[in-house]
């Protein structure tokens, strides 16, 4: 079963990345150019965090026109796989429009770089299954642009859809709307959050919590 990790020039999360992929979940995993133009062979395909083109413009703004992106639309449109975005990789998917809303500056203005306590508010999905319902969990973030915003009625298709897996709990670092962390899209085969679950993937990190989101898709992707 093969992952690929997409590197953008400025991206700098993809050796935690692959580490975890490859030597704790046991994906066959490579990394993957911003040149290319064929996804197909991967069953999983992440976006991991950093700055991809230096965020010139804003965050994900020059890498939703890289040619990976436009593979990744493909791969999407025909569910050859499943997508995860994580910090810098949520902000591309949105920004190329295979998630609702955006990210924004954080409402105090600063970076934050610190673990975090959040919620799983949905665990049916293929990332999430392993978690129990609204179980609680502690993942660092590191971002300068992870306030979640979006239309009141993109909100309401969130909501209705059960499409927001993951939330601030207790405080909300960023001043995200309803303290979203993680979403999905309708057809669940992408996934995007703000928190680093390969950062605190091993006890020997924190709570090992990051994990059960790797587990998860490997599972269901094992089991069809």
């Amino acid at each position: 079963m093969r992952a690929g990790v997409v590197i953008f020039p400025g991206t700098n999360c993809e050796t935690e990345t692959y580490y975890v992929l490859k030597d704790i979940v046991g994906f066959d995993t490579y990394y993957v150019w911003h040149e290319e133009t064929s996804l197909n062979k991967f069953s999983l395909v992440v976006l991991p965090g950093g700055f991809s083109y230096g965020d010139y413009l804003r965050p994900g703004a020059m890498a939703k026109v890289s040619p990976v992106v436009e593979s990744i639309m493909d791969y999407v449109e025909k569910e050859k796989g499943f997508v995860i975005g994580i910090c810098n990789g949520f902000q591309i998917l949105t920004e190329a429009g295979l998630l609702l809303g955006g990210l924004i500056r954080n409402k105090n203005l600063k970076f934050i770089c610190k673990d975090v306590t959040l919620k799983v508010v949905n665990n049916e999905l293929p990332f999430t299954h392993k978690f129990e319902k609204d179980e609680v969990i502690v993942i660092p973030i590191a971002h300068m642009d992870g306030r979640f915003v979006a239309h009141k009625d993109e909100l309401e298709y969130l909501i209705k859809k059960n499409l927001i897996f993951l939330k601030y709990e207790g405080e909300n670092p960023n001043g995200s709307l309803l303290n979203i962390a993680g979403i999905t899209n309708e057809k669940r085969n992408v996934f995007g959050m703000m928190p680093h679950p390969e950062r605190n993937s091993e006890k020997l990190l924190g709570t090992g919590d990051g994990l059960k989101f790797f587990l998860s898709i490997k599972e269901y992707l094992e089991n069809g």
